[in-house]
């Protein structure tokens, strides 16, 4: 997994919401907190994506942009974020590029059989492409509020 004070993988291209090709050399400019999910529709996902969506104008404040990928589809996440009414972009790594290379694809355990798995997993990112602060493991439960702390405390 990558870690705090790396660069981040800026040239990797994946999908945004629309079908475009998009890369983080794009958002170059402005903070980008990147999470990973696991999937759309799920409990914890959905629990995550309407946490950030909740306070998505106190990131915005402090002049964050906010991106959610998964592996799943464009289509499958532009359902997933009318439903929740989601402002933010999701983009979608199908070929789990992106996800290998920031190293967020581990192995998990289902029902006693162990398969790799999307590790749920937040980077702050500063406006340059350098990595702030790693948050693997992630536990959804409070996590937006930790993420606009720590951008508190960089001001």
């Amino acid at each position: 997994m990558l870690q705090t004070n790396q660069n981040a993988p800026l040239d990797i291209q994946v999908l945004a919401q629309d079908g475009s090709t998009v890369s983080l050399r794009d958002l170059l400019g402005k903070p980008v907190v990147l999470y990973f999910y696991p999937k759309d529709n799920t409990p914890g996902c959905t629990k995550e994506a309407c946490s950030f969506r909740d306070f998505e104008s106190e990131l915005q404040e402090l002049g964050v942009q906010v991106i959610g990928v998964s592996a799943d589809s464009v289509e499958s996440h532009n359902k997933f974020s009318e439903k929740h009414n989601l402002s933010f972009s999701l983009w979608s790594d199908p070929k789990k590029e992106l996800m290998q290379a920031f190293g967020v694809i581990n192995e998990k355990s289902l029902f006693g059989k162990t398969v790799l798995g999307i590790m749920r997993s937040t980077f702050a990112i500063d406006a340059t492409g350098i990595i702030l602060k790693v948050w693997p493991k992630v536990q959804v439960a409070n996590h937006t509020q930790e993420v606009i702390e720590f951008f508190k405390s960089k001001k």
